[in-house]
């Protein structure tokens, strides 16, 4: 058992969690609950720690059986020491250590019938994780980032997305605006959401395209819109002049796939 919390896989594994640059630098990212780590597990890929506590190992001993039996490295740790590697009020007692995931491929060639969603400067970490996870379950082929919004391996966003970062294609755009443009020249239809000058959402029949959702205060850019192939609102009828960002891209959303 790990008791000490200047152990140095303890000192790595919380810089991990804090910092996004250390995750890159590290090509790591952090895992954590049982359910978060079970998922990863089960879709396939292969902690490369997995840290549990003695008495989680003991309360989810099937989980646990599971999880170790696939990971590279377990550890037991002390309730302190794991405390120091852990993000939430409330830890269950299970962090795994995973690869970052190579998932730029998949998104080179994007179906022109699929289903995808673009977000650009998206900062909030809660509502990109939700993003992810309504995305999944709502069927989508994938993700575009832009290159400043939030790190979607930060350990909010792997909680908030339910497991969805690792079976959803993601891809970080290093141009969005660039990249936003060619897909449109290539006859992509990109649908940018804003409430001004757009037509609602509800009138237009959509087969296939890209859903453009903008940062939580300022929303999509007007360089990003100028190169959508059209401008699309969700049509509002109470007071309330804007909606959160999840709640808007889960609207928007549903829609394109209803």
């Amino acid at each position: 058992m790990i008791t000490s919390k200047d152990n140095d896989i303890i000192k790595d594994t919380a810089k991990l969690v804090k910092s996004s640059r250390y995750r890159k630098e590290k090509g790591l990212f952090t895992a954590e609950g049982v359910r978060i780590c079970l998922d990863g597990v089960q879709s396939g890929f292969s902690p490369k720690i997995f840290f549990y506590t003695s008495k989680s190992k003991d309360k989810y001993a099937e989980e646990f059986g599971k999880i170790s039996a696939a990971s590279k490295k377990s550890l037991e740790v002390s309730q302190p020491v794991f405390e120091k590697i852990s993000d939430t009020k409330s830890p269950q007692g299970f962090i795994c250590v995973f690869e970052m995931l190579d998932k730029s491929k998949n998104m080179y060639t994007i179906n022109n019938r699929g289903n995808y969603i673009a977000l650009e400067n998206l900062q909030d970490p809660s509502n990109l994780g939700t993003i992810l996870r309504t995305a999944e379950a709502l069927g989508f082929d994938g993700v575009i980032l832009s290159n400043d919004c939030c790190d979607f391996y930060s350990p909010k966003v792997v909680r908030g997305s339910m497991g969805a970062v690792f079976r959803l294609p993601l891809f970080t755009a290093e141009n969005f605006v660039d990249y936003i443009g060619e897909l449109t020249e290539s006859g992509i239809v990109t649908y940018g959401s804003t409430p001004r000058n757009a037509e609602d959402i509800t009138n237009i029949n959509i087969n296939g395209g890209v859903m453009l959702i903008g940062n939580e205060g300022s929303g999509l850019s007007e360089d990003a819109l100028n190169v959508c192939s059209k401008r699309v609102k969700i049509p509002m009828g109470g007071r309330a002049e804007s909606l959160n960002a999840a709640a808007a891209a889960a609207i928007l959303m549903w829609e394109t796939v209803r």
